[in-house]
């Protein structure tokens, strides 16, 4: 099952629980605004010690990948380390879990709802689970086949593939051309 399909089955089934929490309870209100909060403390606490772990490893291997947003689109030439790319990736996560902060601050705070509170905790703890530089980093997997840098871009909900790193010799050599190119221009 794809990250997309997982992530809709999910969120349908929580909410399909979540309408028999009695969140009318304030005491079960509170009970859902701890559960939310300490799921965010600790999103933000793995990620943040997955980057020290990254850190502290300092793979200075050279990563060389094009980006390609659509198949008739220039390609953008990377070059970067290991180090870097997965320390961007961690703040890819960080960032998703800040704006699902801020989307429930709005949605909680400001119109009331509290079904949210339930459902962003299943999810963010989801993200969680499939957040690739922790599988490498702290379960140790190694980084080959879905864990190979660059990590390729999930498929969208219909399995439509998306523009994303190109790492085969000919993608990276077409890319080299293009910056070659640009800079005698």
């Amino acid at each position: 099952m794809s990250g997309a399909v997982a992530n809709l089955a999910i969120s349908l089934g929580a909410m399909q629980v979540a309408r028999k929490i009695p969140f009318d309870d304030p005491e079960v209100l509170n009970y859902a605004r701890i559960g939310y909060v300490a799921t965010q403390l600790t999103l933000l606490g793995i990620y943040y010690y997955v980057s020290m772990v990254i850190k502290k490893k300092n793979d200075q291997t050279v990563l060389k990948y094009g980006i390609y947003r659509a198949p008739q689109e220039e390609g953008k030439l990377v070059t970067t380390t290991v180090r870097d790319y997965d320390l961007a990736e961690v703040s890819k996560l960080l960032r998703a879990v800040y704006m699902g902060i801020l989307m429930m601050a709005f949605l909680h705070g400001y119109m009331k709802f509290t079904q949210p509170l339930f459902i962003q905790s299943l999810m963010g703890l989801k993200g969680l689970y499939d957040a690739k530089p922790l599988a490498i980093h702290i379960l140790g997997k190694p980084a080959e086949g879905e864990l190979k840098r660059p990590f390729k871009a999930a498929p969208g909900i219909f399995g439509g593939a998306t523009g994303g790193p190109q790492t085969d010799k000919a993608a990276i050599t077409e890319a080299e051309k293009k910056v070659g190119g640009k800079k005698d221009d």
